[in-house]
């Protein structure tokens, strides 16, 4: 029985924890071989030898913000694999919804260089770096974006802004290389991942599964319709495979799917508030 992505091969930044390394698994049990990229080469390389299929993953180590690194990692997969059908653009961090208030000059300053050389620059190099051997397999990228691409308060104005962007990066990316290249996204809602906050905030080393690690057990749900199936990154996993899947969505771009657990049809509150002035 083979898979829907038997015989594709994909490159997934941010491959080494959270949703891209779920994808990542998840890839490899539907038939792909998978590059995972992410900094830190020891902690890609226990991706890969606790994968179901060591030999059909492989660990390359840059930094999204690095074109040079990411073109490398790009020539590394065909390399390897022999061609590249889907990028998953994944890469990201988090503003541990950091309001503007709390923030002085600086701190949104230099907030905003990072978040954005990430959540967005990350993106759109990676496209650049990928898209001539996506045109040649007539493949496609799946962007990882968030209820934040659409809702308020899934971050501080940084974040969000950030989400934001990554929606119009994608439907604009769909526009320019159709026919040849499918360009779509996946709006993630809260999940239990290591994702970790900007180095300009002092939030590297925060990590959003301790988070909920922490949470109490008597503690109220969060405010979404879902939320019993909305902490697993291996939940939303299925929506990437769709959407790689040309047989399964070949007529699919310039869409966002939500795998948010009900946000859009509630909000994240049942009330009105927040942390205002």
């Amino acid at each position: 029985m083979t898979g829907w992505l038997d015989g594709y091969v994909a490159l997934i930044t941010g491959g080494g924890s959270g949703i891209g390394r779920a994808v990542a698994d998840r890839f490899v049990a539907e038939g792909a071989a998978v590059t995972i990229v992410g900094r830190g080469l020891n902690r890609l390389e226990e991706v890969v030898a606790a994968s179901a299929d060591p030999s059909r993953m492989h660990a390359v180590e840059a930094d999204v913000r690095d074109s040079d690194q990411l073109h490398a990692a790009v020539a590394e997969t065909v390399s390897r694999f022999g061609r590249l059908d889907t990028l998953v653009a994944n890469a990201g961090i988090w503003d541990y919804q950091r309001q503007l208030t709390r923030l002085t000059a600086k701190e949104l300053s230099d907030t905003f260089d990072e978040v954005f050389a990430i959540n967005v620059k990350g993106y759109l190099l990676a496209a650049e770096a990928a898209w001539p051997e996506l045109v040649n397999s007539r493949g496609s990228i799946v962007m990882t974006l968030s209820n934040a691409s659409f809702h308020v308060n899934g971050g501080g104005p940084v974040y969000t802004a950030s989400k934001h962007a990554c929606l119009g990066l994608m439907r604009e990316l769909a526009y320019e290389l159709a026919p040849k290249v499918r360009v779509n996204g996946v709006a993630c809602g809260g999940m239990n991942t290591d994702l970790r906050g900007p180095e300009s905030l002092a939030l590297q080393d925060r990590s959003l599964a301790v988070s909920f690690a922490k949470r109490p057990v008597d503690a109220p749900p969060p405010q979404i319709p879902l939320h019993d199936s909305s902490t697993d990154p291996r939940d939303f996993t299925g929506s990437y495979v769709l959407l790689a899947s040309r047989e399964q969505s070949g007529p699919i771009t310039g869409q966002a799917i939500s795998v948010d657990g009900g946000i859009g049809v509630r909000g994240f509150a049942t009330s009105a508030g927040g942390d205002h002035l």
